[in-house]
């Protein structure tokens, strides 16, 4: 049984980005870059940081901090970059799954 020092005190939604307080956008934001760079770390593997700098056409500092997930200060215009120096053709898909955002939106204005 539990005890009341063990109850959580947040109810989770199923999006770590929603319980963690970024609106709709920066979310959509977020997961798109994610995704990214997940693709950039699978094709970065095959590669040593000396082949990734020439590759990359970036210092040595630059490529540790990429695969160190050090992504915050990276734009999504950077690592598309890195992307296509890699080799990876990027293809997104976009669909509709919140309504009820736009919904909201529009409940706002009125």
């Amino acid at each position: 049984m539990k005890s009341a020092g063990n109850k959580p005190t947040h109810i989770a939604c199923g999006n770590v980005l929603d319980d963690l307080g970024f609106s709709p956008e920066q979310a959509t934001a977020l997961k798109f870059k994610a995704a990214l760079y997940q693709a950039i770390l699978r094709a970065t593997k095959k590669h040593s940081q000396r082949e990734l700098q020439i590759i990359l056409g970036e210092p040595q500092p630059r490529v540790s901090e990429l695969l160190n997930g050090k992504i915050a200060n990276k734009s999504v215009d950077k690592l598309l970059y890195y992307a296509g120096r890699l080799g990876i053709e990027t293809k997104a898909k976009f669909v509709q799954t919140r309504r009820e955002v736009v919904e909201k939106e529009l409940a706002l204005s009125e």
